[in-house]
């Protein structure tokens, strides 16, 4: 063996030996922390959003952008709205993890008298994330049966006319009812009808019906078409503030004055509206990191203000009828984690995810290290301490006189070359000297002891 491996401070390979089961255990437990908080977000997700040309499917587009960055793909799921939505998301048999909610329709699903002994899974709010007024437009021609001015003022002049209310499973028909009811109207006091966005826009411009309620995002391409529609008008409520008093799920908002067409001063003045808030709903089992993704693309998407509302106002923890998701909470009370200032997504989130764990395995491995120290010297002095067991024997031997003085020499120089071979680290040289010294001790007895016998 070469002189410079014999000459070091440190056994390379006791060392080895010595650590290796520790850190197998630190292994072992980093795995099974691993496989226990499962802290990689799954690649694939399902996001419910609503009809074709509506806002919920213009959104989900650009939320499968954002995630795909992170190399998630979001699975787009057409629905015919809101409350088709939250029926999916709490359902066992579809795999809908996370949908657009309009407000108001958890309670809207409880009025309709749904069966409770069907089994529904717990869903989670990831926030607010923007206004969805409801839009009444009408045809300037069918306001004119009301008055020769043909502007309708008041919800209650409606009566008579034949009105699309969205079909069933969206969130319209629901706020419809409520705003009849407060209206002291009857279902049977308009002529309802139950088309789906596109079809319920080709019968209005087509004068097949005088009216059409939708709630829908402004940035809807539908609602954008129908406010610059010639001949189509839109309906204020002049009374919005007194509906949101009435209905927690709703508030009253503005459509500033110019705010679709500056140029051609679309609305001519400012409008008041009602509108509900939509939020982010998700099933309580989805992973963390992709709430924490899904917030932050809400925040790229929705923060910039619109229409109806101001920069920073959304995404919001506010106006919630669902829980708040605990990682969406962090996210509006602190923002981002930290260390994705630093670090990939990918590695902040295992760190973020598995830093509790790592403390509480650092708590183990502390007092076992302990032992590491002894052990280490152990081993390297059993080197030495092995070979006393031998010198004992051949003392024994001398002192009994059983063996002829040529084999116990012999006996001893092997020892003694055995010795001499010993590899330990410098700082335990001593303990090899004295091992020979001892070996010299006993060649010394044993050839005081020969001319006795």
């Amino acid at each position: 063996m070469p002189r410079v491996i014999r000459d070091t401070l440190i056994s390379a390979r006791e060392l080895a030996l010595t650590m290796g089961p520790f850190l197998l255990l630190t292994v072992a437990l980093l795995i099974g922390a691993y496989y226990l908080l499962k802290p990689t977000p799954p690649k694939r997700v399902v996001l419910a959003t609503g009809p074709e040309q509506g806002a919920y499917a213009a959104f989900g587009k650009r939320y499968q952008e954002e995630l795909k960055r992170f190399g998630i793909e979001v699975v787009l799921q057409p629905s015919a709205g809101s409350r088709e939505n939250l029926r999916l998301l709490q359902s066992p048999k579809h795999e809908v993890q996370i949908a657009f909610v309009q407000g108001g329709s958890g309670e809207s699903q409880r009025d309709a008298g749904k069966e409770q002994t069907e089994e529904k899974l717990e869903v989670m709010s990831l926030g607010s994330m923007f206004y969805e007024p409801l839009w009444l437009f009408y045809r300037a021609e069918a306001g004119k049966k009301v008055n020769r001015e043909g502007v309708i003022r008041e919800f209650s002049e409606l009566r008579g006319l034949r009105v699309n209310v969205g079909v069933r499973g969206s969130g319209i028909p629901g706020v419809m009812n409520r705003v009849l009811r407060a209206n002291l109207m009857e279902r049977d006091d308009i002529v309802r009808t139950s088309l789906d966005l596109t079809p319920g826009v080709m019968a209005l411009l087509g004068g097949e019906i005088d009216a059409m309620a939708l709630v829908s995002a402004p940035e809807s391409p539908l609602v954008q078409m129908l406010l610059q529609t010639p001949g189509i008008r839109m309906f204020e409520f002049a009374q919005a503030e007194a509906y949101a008093r009435r209905y927690r799920f709703l508030n009253a908002v503005e459509l500033p004055r110019g705010v679709v067409d500056l140029a051609r001063n679309v609305p001519p003045q400012t409008v008041v509206m009602v509108a509900a808030t939509c939020s982010l709903v998700a099933r309580d089992d989805l992973h963390p990191a992709l709430v924490q993704l899904f917030v932050q693309a809400a925040a790229r998407i929705h923060g910039g203000g619109g229409w109806m509302s101001r920069a920073g106002q959304f995404p919001s923890a506010q106006n919630s009828e669902f829980p708040l998701a605990r990682d969406a909470e962090r996210y509006y009370r602190t923002g981002p984690p930290a260390m994705q200032r630093y670090l990939p997504f990918w590695l902040a989130n295992l760190v973020d995810r598995m830093w509790v764990a790592l403390i509480s395995i650092i708590a183990i491995l502390i007092p076992l290290s302990r032992i590491l120290p002894p052990l280490y010297q152990f081993r390297i002095r059993s080197r030495i301490f092995r070979w006393y067991r031998n010198l004992r024997q051949i003392e024994d031997q001398i002192a009994g006189g059983k063996a002829p003085p040529a084999q116990l020499h012999e006996q001893l120089d092997k020892l003694d070359a055995k010795a001499e071979r010993i590899v330990v680290p410098l700082s335990y040289t001593d303990e090899v000297y004295a091992l020979r010294s001892a070996i010299r001790m006993v060649r010394k007895r044993l050839m005081a002891a020969k001319p006795a016998e």
